[in-house]
């Protein structure tokens, strides 16, 4: 195949090259059959964190002539889509495409769009009821998102603690010093414990997140993909498992297939990960009941 036939894939994440999004989907493409460099040519673009970059990387996967744009992510999907009005894009990592008009169905999307998503209304009720176990008379719950991303996940975890009788601390973060503020203002408000949404900039910051909840004494529970961090505990479904979907949706769409075509896929297998190294570091005991409940248990 002559260098000028080879598809331009463009990948566009908030995130770094750690997400494991990233890793997931190259992975899942290789086993695919694509040889990166010779039958395929993935472009990555990474914001690292800083939201405001994505127009402009999305400009340049348009530049360097893509076939196809993979975004992780809604604030990515719309810098992509932004850029590149008319070029086909397969995302992941969107909460609930149809409900923010990335699709207009998840049976029949449109819009030269399609994607996978883990999203799973009831994860948030399950941390929040998670934490309560290991926090008994939890009064106060901490939250922490994302000022850069659709606000979908914040209002929806405010109404999940609201229905479980609790009071919320919510901070969404700008820049990393937000962090500083947020955990401040917990502490103020006697927080009993941390939810941390899945979003980009708390990925981003996910190590120096888990930190400072450790110092603070601050019983937290994460997304599923934060477990490389070492949190207390992490629930969910891996974000990877949809990326690895979506390679095979790009597959489909390199093949001729038109995006809007295909169906939104939903993933959800939900995963908890407790860290007893973290539970001894904030001398928290976690009850057995709780601990039969885990997926896997580190240290």
């Amino acid at each position: 195949m002559r260098p000028s036939d080879v598809p331009v894939v463009g990948m566009l994440l908030a995130g770094d090259r750690s997400y494991p999004s990233f890793g997931s989907f190259c992975d899942a493409i290789r086993e695919l059959g694509y040889r990166d460099g010779e039958t395929i040519q993935i472009e990555p673009r990474f914001a690292d964190g800083h939201l405001d970059r994505l127009p402009g990387l999305a400009a340049e996967l348009v530049q360097r002539r893509a076939k196809i744009i993979v975004a992780i992510g809604a604030v990515s999907y719309w810098a992509a889509r932004e850029a590149a009005p008319d070029l086909p894009i397969v995302f992941a990592i969107v909460l609930d495409p149809v409900s923010v008009k990335i699709v207009q169905s998840a049976e029949r999307p449109g819009g030269h769009t399609t994607g996978c998503t883990n999203f799973d209304p009831c994860q948030i009720g399950e941390q929040v009821r998670m934490l309560k176990q290991v926090v008994p008379g939890l009064r106060c719950l901490a939250i922490l998102g994302d000022a850069g991303v659709p606000d979908l996940l914040p209002r929806l975890s405010k109404a999940v603690a609201e229905a479980e009788g609790l009071d919320i601390s919510v901070h969404l973060l700008g820049r990393e010093e937000d962090l500083e503020t947020a955990f401040a203002a917990f502490a103020a408000a006697k927080a009993g414990g941390l939810l941390c949404l899945e979003v980009p900039r708390t990925t981003t910051y996910g190590a120096k997140i888990v930190e400072m909840a450790h110092a603070a004494r601050l019983p937290a529970i994460f997304g599923r993909d934060h477990a490389r961090y070492g949190p207390l505990m992490a629930y969910g479904t891996s974000l990877a498992l949809a990326a690895r979907r979506m390679a095979s949706q790009v597959d489909i769409v390199l093949n001729g297939a038109d995006a809007g075509a295909l169906p939104v896929e939903y993933v959800r297998r939900p995963e908890l990960i407790v860290n007893l190294n973290a539970a001894r570091r904030m001398a928290i005991t976690l009850p057995d009941s709780f601990l039969r409940l885990a997926s896997e248990i580190v240290g």
